[in-house]
């Protein structure tokens, strides 16, 4: 978005993702942060940038090529597709200029642990038996090498596998050489190998290690005398392509496009800075490379994001407390009656992800349990939702999955669900065309005494049980009348959005999308802006995952302007310019990283005093707002509205993990003044205390307060 003056109105998206990235580095940086963690956020970043090229660059050289082929007539941009992929890799080349800066740091931070990252010219004589006898028995048999130079072509590189690129040799005649390729059976075999070592160390080899020490034996047929290996590896376009054609299923079309991923393009190629030249000239020309794409010189190990499973061999063990059950929710009550005589919300990761389970195995076994209708987009890989949903069906209940086959990366696992649900009986609904369903809800309805009974849940995440004990989510328990109805129809929107596409109009408690979300945040902001302009109180807050559409953002900014007081906790990509001498008040925009994944979406006004507050699944993107199935659901009950509002108040209080979203995105961290807050551990102790049922200090926080601001006389 450019204003009249033809400056930036909003930062560009690809930069700012960056900019998260570069929060997420901070935290393998820091030392306060134990060992296993920041090794663990190295491979976080390392995963996050594989797919931001995956998906955002390729995108990117997409938009050159069709440009170039005169197929595209406009597409918007605040820059051209260069322009942004040249600032792209200014910044990617410095942030791994910083990454090995801090794994160097982080080696020796091991060492004084005494973990040991041994490579295979390290190793004495006990671990060179070891290793040669694990790759025999072990490796070997899951080790193909190519002599890539007797093939027509190189085969096809996995863009999430790790390769060594082999030079071969012989004394007597350095100048005959031949190149090889092994593949690195990580996926297999893991990445790392404990190696016997002296009493009170940890020795630890890496897999690509053990096979460069024994490649004489790999190719031992060839007899050369010399080898050289390096690392490298390849980022590929990941978009599913869907062809258009409609005599085929969408089913079809899916599993064609996750075969076809298998062709996509090279966006990028990391290697071990060094590389014999001749050898990497060689890749270049065999993947249709030139020194203009992305090649991305690196240390002498890739693929970091295996790193997030290295082994568990430290002294100094994550702080992280076990979540506690809802204090009304204890294990001996049945969860239906509770959530049928009152709401409840829970609060993951601090609150157990349990009861949602308890609460479909409840509705399983049943008798008056008609039927169970529930979105999935994530699942776990041994699901249990799925396997209570399976167990009702077997009691003869009516389940319906509305099942998101084209979840990014998920594709295949979803479609392996599908068949599996459908083999139980399950109903699985698999969307819309050119639109995800990314709502994430259930309603469970049930016959008693002839009268029917109405409940389940709204989350603003996945129901997944394994990323529920390290995403930070909201999930409300209701069996709300109004926002029951709404659940149904969008069940029934899906379903039959051919025939009755205006069936989300008639919403009365939720919010859906696609049509309604921006324009009644649109109505919601506006109604602040009059209250502000009639120096009458007003306020928003707001947190996200990520932060982009233009028009909420325009919207965002001239409420500043009006002097509605606002404040903004996002943790991914963010392009607001939040330092305005316009604003009547500064707006306090601030991103959290810390242990946990900050996933939840909340929405705060302050509406006249009659406070509205949502939680939602959908960020305030254009994807969200106009290319999925979300909701925004209101939070009635007034406790649970004060327990959700302290929660946000002691984020913006953090000045431990909190950093400051100004108009540079420089990432600097909130300044600590008083006592330090770190909000992840105050949220848990918060909740506690909740739960033993004793005064609460976060109920009149004395650090920060909502976004509002009184009457003003003066002005």
């Amino acid at each position: 978005m450019i204003d009249m003056e033809g400056k930036r109105k909003t930062i560009p998206r690809d930069l700012s993702w960056l900019a998260f990235n570069a929060r997420v580095l901070q935290e393998a940086a820091d030392p306060s942060v134990p060992l296993k963690e920041r090794i663990k956020f190295l491979g976080i970043f390392s995963n996050n940038l594989d797919e931001f090229f995956r998906v955002r660059v390729a995108t990117l050289k997409r938009m050159i090529e069709i440009k170039g082929k005169k197929l595209r007539a406009n597409i918007h941009l605040e820059q051209s597709p260069e322009k942004i992929l040249e600032e792209i890799m200014v910044r990617v080349l410095r942030q791994q200029n910083e990454f090995n800066h801090i794994w160097e740091n982080l080696r020796k931070d091991m060492e004084k642990e005494k973990v040991f990252l041994i490579s295979e010219k390290q190793l004495n004589k006990d671990q060179r038996a070891f290793v040669k006898t694990y790759f025999e028995d072990v490796v070997r048999v899951n080790t193909i090498p190519l002599m890539i130079e007797q093939i027509p072509q190189l085969p096809y590189l996995r863009d999430k596998s790790i390769y060594l690129g082999v030079v071969m040799s012989r004394r007597t005649n350095k100048f005959e050489q031949k190149y090889a390729l092994v593949e690195v059976p990580s996926k297999l075999l893991g990445r790392f190998v404990q190696l016997p070592g002296p009493e009170g160390e940890k020795h630890i080899i890496l897999l690509e290690d053990i096979i460069r020490f024994n490649l004489p034996a790999l190719f031992s047929f060839f007899r050369y005398e010399k080898f050289d290996s390096w690392v490298f590896k390849v980022t590929k376009d990941a978009e599913l392509d869907l062809d258009t054609d409609l005599s085929t299923s969408i089913i079809q079309k899916i599993e064609k496009g996750v075969k076809n991923r298998r062709k996509g393009k090279t966006v990028r190629f990391v290697y071990d800075k060094q590389m014999d030249a001749g050898l990497l000239e060689f890749l270049m020309r065999r993947l249709g490379l030139t020194r203009k794409d992305n090649l991305i010189p690196g240390g002498r190990i890739h693929n970091f994001r295996h790193f997030m499973e290295f082994p568990d061999v430290w002294t100094r063990k994550s702080q992280r407390k076990k979540p506690f059950n809802h204090p009304l929710l204890p294990t001996n009550a049945r969860v239906t009656d509770t959530i049928l005589e009152q709401d409840i919300m829970l609060h993951f990761p601090y609150h157990s992800f349990s009861p949602l389970i308890e609460l479909l195995r409840e509705s399983a076994m049943d008798p008056d349990v008609v039927s169970i209708k529930i979105t999935a987009y994530r699942l776990a890989s041994n699901s249990r939702i799925i396997n209570a949903l399976i167990n009702a069906v077997r009691n003869g209940k009516e389940v319906t999955v509305m099942l998101e086959l084209r979840a990014r990366f998920e594709e295949e696992a979803n479609l392996e669900w599908k068949e599996r649900l459908e083999e139980e009986g399950v109903k699985v609904l698999i969307g819309i065309p050119n639109m995800k369903v990314h709502a994430k809800v259930c309603i469970i309805r049930k016959r008693v005494n002839n009268r029917t009974i109405q409940y389940g849940f709204v989350s603003t995440g996945n129901f997944n049980g394994n990323t529920a004990r390290f995403y930070s989510d909201h999930c409300l328990l209701t069996a709300h009348r109004g926002i029951m109805a709404d659940i149904n129809r969008l069940f029934l929107y899906i379903e039959k959005y051919k025939t009755q596409p205006d069936i989300l109009k008639g919403c009365k408690s939720l919010i859906p999308c696609p049509g309604q979300l921006r324009n009644e945040l649109i109505k919601l902001i506006n109604h602040e802006i009059r209250a502000a302009k009639k120096k009458k109180q007003s306020g928003i807050l707001l947190k996200m995952n990520s932060l982009s559409d233009e028009v909420l953002i325009e919207k965002l900014n001239e409420a500043a302007k009006a002097g509605v007081p606002i404040k903004l906790i996002v943790r991914g990509i963010f392009c607001m310019y939040t330092e305005s001498k316009k604003f009547k008040h500064p707006i306090k925009a601030i991103s959290i990283v810390d242990e946990y994944l900050e996933h939840a979406r909340v929405f705060y006004f302050h509406n006249s005093g009659k406070e509205k507050v949502f939680i939602s699944s959908a960020d305030w993107m254009v994807r969200n707002l106009d290319h999925r199935v979300e909701v925004a659901c209101p939070v009635y009950d007034p406790d649970l509205r004060k327990v959700l509002k302290n929660l946000l108040k002691i984020q913006l209080s953090d000045n431990v993990k909190a950093r400051t979203l100004n108009n540079t995105l420089s990432n600097e961290y909130v300044k600590a003044e008083g006592r330090k807050i770190r909000s992840q551990i105050e949220q848990y102790n918060y909740l506690q205390s909740k739960r033993k049922a004793q005064p609460l200090e976060a109920d009149k926080p004395e650090t920060t307060e909502l976004p509002t601001t009184k009457p003003d006389n003066k002005t």
